[in-house]
């Protein structure tokens, strides 16, 4: 009996945690939601404040507005009336003047009339004659010079009053729509474009906003890249440029903007980015080669350095599992690598490879290299290449080679045979692989101008390969397959140079 009341003490006491645990949360929740309420209503007082303010700002503003348009028209009729005035007063005063003087000459005619003296009247006549022609009242217009109406001036506010009682607060703006078939993702641009349901002429402009990511589908709780803004834009689309992609999607959102409010995010838009990305494997460098994610420079300390480290090693250590091989450099075996379970290259191979197998498609990248390095080589080379093997020195790879050390020559190697380029050394240098087609390019990365096609069959995966030595070079991944190298690979196909001519 004691053991049964023990087991129900211990179940209810678990039961009673479990109802504890729930309450305790359910009052943390609770308490977060009365603290999210309290800090709603701080908010709402200040933003209700300020847009209060913001009105009566903007009223005042009209006011003044109307107010001046008042004053300005009031002067407008305060000027017509003076200038009316003075043209009437003017032509009256002449007017009076002229009666004044009218009315004199016809009291001396009739003065004249009346005299009984005809040498007199004779000449009476002829000066009152000669005072009637040259009088004002005969070369004075009776035409208004100004009329009294005013009718020009008088205002009708009707529609100007329908507009005032129309007013009300700006509406948020409607959502957009990105036209997905519209945008276009190419040579490492992406454009998008999108629309409103209606045409808006409160729209001020719009922001938008873009995301990397790895995934196609509906956006995570967490990811892994953070939202970029674009603010302020006029126009319905909008060029981002200059893009490294270094994802398989983006992501695009957009939001219209009047003068007071924002509207509501677009449905989320996923375009795919593709490009070919890899990394540098320090693991298959060359010990006197410097890796730094897809950087490299010449050391030549570095044989040294590691011998020395040897050299260290089994003065302090002698145990199998603490050899130089497996503590002084990464071991290929240990490390994920593209050379699995093979060493680093030796000798005068002063190469490293990328960590990432070509085996189909369309794919292009470019390096940038220092033009005084006393050797530098870039191309592709087999899983099967020699840790021992110089680029373009085998069967099993295809490079351009920039050789400085007696004269400057620029030559494209595979299997043993060269040839010389005639083209300007750049400074940068595109690789355009078509596994399929078997066709390995080099471009001027400036220009765009073609330097020189390998054609063969790739009968297996193929990796970027590089070598330098007395100098550096850097590497440019996440690249789409520019525009000017698919037309140069067309407008060539089958006539470019083909490494069976290589001699």
């Amino acid at each position: 009996m004691s053991i049964t009341f023990r087991q129900e003490d211990s179940n209810s006491c678990e039961s009673l945690r479990k109802i504890t645990t729930t309450l305790a949360l359910k009052n943390e929740e609770i308490t977060n939601f009365i603290c999210c309420q309290k800090q709603s209503l701080e908010n709402l007082e200040g933003n209700s404040s300020r847009v209060q303010e913001d009105l009566e700002t903007e009223f005042s503003s009209l006011h003044s507005v109307l107010d001046d348009i008042k004053d300005s028209m009031v002067t407008r009729i305060k000027q017509e009336r003076a200038s009316r005035t003075y043209e009437l007063q003017s032509q009256l005063s002449a007017c009076s003047k002229a009666l004044e003087s009218s009315e004199e000459l016809l009291e001396v005619a009739n003065q004249t009339l009346c005299s009984s003296e005809a040498d007199d009247f004779t000449q009476a006549a002829k000066d009152i004659k000669d005072s009637v022609t040259m009088a004002p009242a005969f070369r004075l217009s009776l035409k208004a010079k100004a009329t009294d109406s005013m009718s020009h001036m008088m205002v009708d506010f009707t529609q100007e009053r329908e507009m005032l009682q129309a007013i009300k607060f700006l509406p948020v703006p409607a959502t957009p729509e990105i036209l997905v078939s519209e945008c276009q993702v190419c040579d490492n641009t992406v454009m998008v474009q999108w629309a409103l349901p209606e045409p808006d002429s409160k729209i001020d402009h719009y922001d938008l906003e873009y995301r990397r990511t790895n995934h196609e589908g509906p956006p995570r709780t967490r990811e892994d890249y953070p939202w970029m803004v674009v603010e302020g834009i006029r126009e319905t689309e909008y060029t981002l440029t200059g893009l490294r992609f270094d994802t398989h999607y983006m992501t695009f959102r957009v939001k219209a903007c009047n003068k007071a409010v924002a509207g509501e995010f677009s449905e989320l838009v996923t375009l795919e980015t593709h490009a070919f990305l890899f990394k540098l494997d320090a693991g298959s460098a060359h010990q006197n080669l410097k890796v730094e994610d897809l950087s490299v420079e010449w050391d030549s300390c570095g044989g040294k350095v590691i011998q020395d480290i040897r050299k260290d090693k089994n003065r302090t250590n002698q145990s199998p599992m603490h050899s130089p091989a497996r503590t002084a450099m990464n071991s290929p075996k240990r490390v994920p690598s593209a050379r699995v379970g093979r060493d680093r290259f030796t000798a005068e191979s002063y190469t490293v490879l990328g960590d990432t197998f070509i085996d189909a498609g369309q794919q292009y990248w470019e390096v940038r290299f220092d033009k005084e390095s006393k050797a530098f080589a870039v191309g592709l080379a087999l899983r099967n290449l020699g840790r021992f093997d110089q680029l373009g020195k085998s069967n099993a790879s295809w490079c351009i080679h920039l050789n400085n050390w007696l004269q400057q020559s620029l030559t494209a190697k595979h299997n043993n045979k060269a040839r010389t380029l005639d083209c300007p050394i750049p400074d940068r240098i595109g690789v355009y692989c078509n596994y399929e087609e078997g066709a390995l390019s080099f471009y001027n990365a400036r220009t765009k101008t073609l330097m020189h096609t390998f054609r063969t069959k790739f009968t297996q995966p193929v990796i970027p390969a590089f070598s330098v030595w007395n100098g550096s070079f850097s590497v440019q991944t996440g690249l789409q397959v520019p525009s000017a190298v698919q037309s140069s690979q067309r407008k060539n196909s089958g006539t470019s140079s083909s490494n069976t001519s290589l001699t």
